[in-house]
């Protein structure tokens, strides 16, 4: 009979056996795991990219109709005085938040009665617990606000004028950062004037190692079929903060009266007074985006398709743009909607406006150049900017159209060393390499193009460099702004208004409708360890952010990843710039980044983790192949975090 003694040691070998067998497999699956995610998907170190073009099947759908008011998804969904349209905006910071809605039915007609917007009181009341089962004096606080409403008003017989609802705008104060709280808005004194419980995740404070989890960003969306492909596939995503690069309804591609649609304003009414504008499309717009705005935060800023000229002198535009959403540009300094910034964690976002004064003697320049000065990249490392009509495009649409815009801007952006700048306005989607005045260059941001959200103008499909689509130098003359169109002076194009070939500093383009996500990571590291120093490790900060494009074209199928790149900083290499350098003290090279001693290290850690990823790998198939026939201990799935 065996001793307990050898009972033991018998059941610790059959152990060690299970360890021996088990310690391998996992080692292998963890470092091929790895191996997996970080070695697919390339980075902007890895570039600059040979131009690849995605060619459109011209089989496919180019566009669809809109999408009628008469859908349960534009349709009314309750009655006054309950609100809709409810939508959020973030602050300058993350202790506020904007809370948006609309009571009241829009009028349509000749003779209207507008509403008196303070005849509905506007009150939040909301708290970090949910009380969906009771009323309003369920919440801790509640926050009050004002409204206004807004018309429009023809001077043309047989055109109809508009009257808004009331539009309710709440400023929340005090909130924490990355709560979620759960809240009502309307009027408590009024039966029905509450709406039913939401809920909102605050986003993070403004810090280096601290970052929203998804920032969507989608542009000239519409309310076509394309266009609620395009919204579904991003409420999938699941992101907590929305970037709306312009051209939200186009209302304005109908007549007064409704009726149909449009993809050509001109060309169907050829003998319109005035680009008309059928302002219930707005109303629809809002209850259709009610189910992610009334969640997430949604910032805008506006497009050309905002315009809509009410006939006056000229003196009246933008008025449902300025009306119907709340901007931080108060607290950004900007005192207009037009152009603001405003924090998310660790990233910077400018929202700039093409469709003022853009001169570098006008107020919004001074502004920029002032919000540019006062980011701190130890707080914010990313500044991302954003506004409608790209400078950088390939296609014959808006080809060279805000060259002006380009040409006063780009040098303060440039010095500031803006990481990305995303617009809208060409309804394809493209993604620059990094480039500066035309030229390829390390330090230039990365421009992306991603105005493919679905409108029913339909998408663009010609480039400037295909055979005889090259536009006229007269041709694409801006709303707003004058015209600078050139050549090119040195390069492939040199001489040329249109390259023969995509231009190089055009990495990627394909005529599809999407949408794209930003994530951005902070500094992490997975290991794998045991006592023969097998380590497998993947490395992530604040130095990298990943860029996905996600397409819905439908000959692709559903929810297709159509780009993705790592975008990366080198705050090392590419110093601030500032455009007061020799008031600042700063050496002829440029004011170094505050960001330069943190993140230098951060970047050699990705670097090395790069440069020895191979051997890491090769490490792990030692350790596996080397395991003996003695029980070792393991620590597996150690997770630091810095």
């Amino acid at each position: 009979m065996a001793s307990p003694t050898s009972t033991i040691a018998v059941a610790r070998r059959q152990h060690c056996r299970h360890c021996l067998l088990a310690l391998p497999l996992l080692l292998l699956a963890s470092c091929l795991a790895l191996l997996a995610e970080g070695g697919g998907i390339p980075t902007t170190l890895d570039g600059p990219f040979p131009p690849v073009t995605r060619a459109f099947d011209r089989a496919l759908r180019q566009g669809s109709d809109d999408v009628p008011l008469t859908d349960p998804r534009l349709a009314p969904r309750v009655q006054p005085p309950a609100p809709e349209q409810i939508a959020l905006a973030a602050c300058a910071d993350a202790d506020s938040l904007w809370v948006s809605w609309v009571t009241g039915r829009a009028q349509v007609g000749s003779n209207l009665t507008q509403l008196d917007p303070t005849a509905v009181r506007s009150e939040v009341w909301y708290g970090e617990r949910s009380a969906a089962a009771g009323n309003a004096a369920s919440y801790p606080h509640v926050a009050t606000g004002s409204a206004e409403m807004y018309s429009q008003l023809y001077p043309y017989p047989g055109l109809l004028n508009y009257t808004s609802g009331a539009i309710h705008h709440v400023r929340l104060r005090g909130l924490r950062p990355a709560t979620r709280y759960y809240y009502r808005c309307g009027d408590s004194s009024l039966p029905g004037g509450l709406s039913d419980e939401h809920s909102f995740t605050t986003l993070p404070a403004a810090a280096a190692g601290s970052y929203p989890r998804r920032v969507a960003v989608v542009g000239d969306l519409g309310l076509t079929g394309n266009s609620t492909a395009t919204v579904d596939h991003l409420a999938q995503n699941d992101p907590s903060l929305v970037l709306m690069v312009g051209d939200m309804t186009y209302a304005n591609q109908y007549l007064t009266t409704g009726g149909k649609g449009v993809p050509c304003f001109s060309c169907s009414f050829p003998n319109a007074p005035i680009r008309e504008s059928y302002q219930p499309r707005w109303d629809g717009w809002g209850r259709f985006m009610e189910p992610i705005t009334s969640n997430i935060p949604l910032m805008v800023i506006e497009g050309n398709h905002e315009i809509e000229p009410q006939g006056h002198g000229g003196e009246v535009t933008f008025a449902s743009y300025l009306a119907r959403f709340a901007v931080p540009s108060k607290e950004s300094g900007s005192y207009t909607k037009f152009y603001y910034s405003f924090n998310a964690g660790g990233i910077h976002f400018i929202m700039l406006g093409a469709y003022v004064d853009y001169n570098h003697t006008g107020a919004q320049y001074s502004w920029l150049e002032k919000d540019l000065r006062r980011v701190d990249r130890q707080v914010t490392p990313w500044v991302v900017a954003s506004w409608h009509p790209p400078w950088y495009n390939s296609y014959s649409s808006h080809y060279q159209e805000f060259e002006c815009m380009r040409q006063e801007m780009e040098d303060l952006l440039y010095q500031h060393r803006v990481d990305i700048v995303f617009s809208g306005h060409v309804h394809a989607y493209e993604r620059m390499n990094r480039v500066f005045n035309y030229t390829l260059d390390p330090c230039g941001p990365v421009y992306i193009t991603i105005g493919d959200g679905g409108n029913i103008e339909k998408i663009d499909i010609d480039h400037a460099d295909d055979p005889g689509k090259c536009p006229s130098p007269g041709d694409n003359h801006p709303e707003f702004g004058g015209v600078c169109h050139l050549n090119f002076t040195s390069g492939p194009a040199k001489g040329k208004f249109c390259w023969n070939q995509q231009p190089e500093w055009s990495a990627y383009r394909e005529s599809s409708f999407g949408h794209g996500i930003l994530e951005v990571t902070h500094f992490s590291y997975i290991i794998l360890y045991n006592v023969w120093v097998g380590i497998c490790i993947q490395v992530v900060n604040s130095t990298y952010a990943l860029w996905t494009w996600h397409r819905n074209q439908d000959a692709y199928g559903v929810n297709i990843v159509g780009d993705q790149i790592y975008i990366v900083r080198q705050p090392d290499k590419c110093l601030l710039q500032p455009t007061s350098a020799s008031s600042l003290n700063c050496p002829p090279g440029g004011c170094p980044s505050p960001m330069s001693s943190s993140s230098t290290g951060a970047h050699r850690a990705v670097t090395s983790a790069q440069l020895f990823w191979k051997v890491l790998v090769i490490m792990c198939v030692v350790l596996i192949s080397t395991v003996g026939a003695t029980c070792i201990p393991a620590f597996l799935g150690l997770i630091l975090q810095r």
